[in-house]
């Protein structure tokens, strides 16, 4: 497919996965949030987005999760594995659990919890070992402020939701995983 001179190859469809699949996640997550007036960052998890039974946004957030994990994971099987073979592995696995997290929303009470918390886990260790594997300062800051806003979530030093680690966390993971497949998108020819 060609864009007035813009050769669009497998390469590069692959890597604007990588940018579409976390950009999609961030706009349903705004939908649904726009569309729950009672979320409160400082007492609500995201994931109280999703649940089927409570929450008139849980459509929204739960194909905008399903939808970004897919297309994530598609990039890091078909993009991230062919430079950063254990990171793309990782962020494969947690591009999965993203999706179980919307297929087993709060209503499965306990198997919601675990798949959050495999989410969460793989997604941190998908920084750490990209921030190894391509000795990336970006993806090592990211583990480091994911890492940090859960230690002190837990050890409750500030004041707020689960909501707010969950946000800094992912954010500081989507920067790298969007800056490499930028860096893909443009090196590839």
């Amino acid at each position: 497919m060609e864009l007035e001179g813009y050769v669009l190859n497998e390469t590069r469809i692959y890597a604007l996965l990588g940018i579409i699949g976390p950009l999609l996640a961030y706009l349903f997550i705004g939908i649904s949030i726009a569309s729950a007036s009672w979320f409160r960052w400082s007492k609500h998890a995201l994931s109280d987005l999703g649940h089927a039974l409570r929450s008139e946004s849980a459509l929204y957030y739960n194909f905008g999760l399903a939808a970004a994990g897919l297309l994530i994971a598609i990039y890091a099987v078909a993009s991230l594995m062919s430079r950063a073979k254990y990171s793309g592995l990782c962020l494969a696995a947690s591009a999965f659990s993203l999706q179980l997290v919307a297929v087993f929303d709060e209503i499965y009470g306990r198997t919601h919890m675990l798949v959050s918390v495999i989410f969460f886990v793989l997604l941190l260790l998908s920084s750490l070992i990209y921030a190894i594997e391509k000795r990336s300062v970006l993806a090592g800051v990211s583990f480091m402020l994911g890492f940090s806003a859960w230690l002190l979530y837990w050890m409750k030093l500030y004041n707020a939701g689960v909501a707010v680690p969950e946000i800094i966390s992912s954010t500081a993971a989507v920067t790298w995983i969007i800056l490499s497949a930028l860096e893909t998108l443009c090196k590839s020819k």
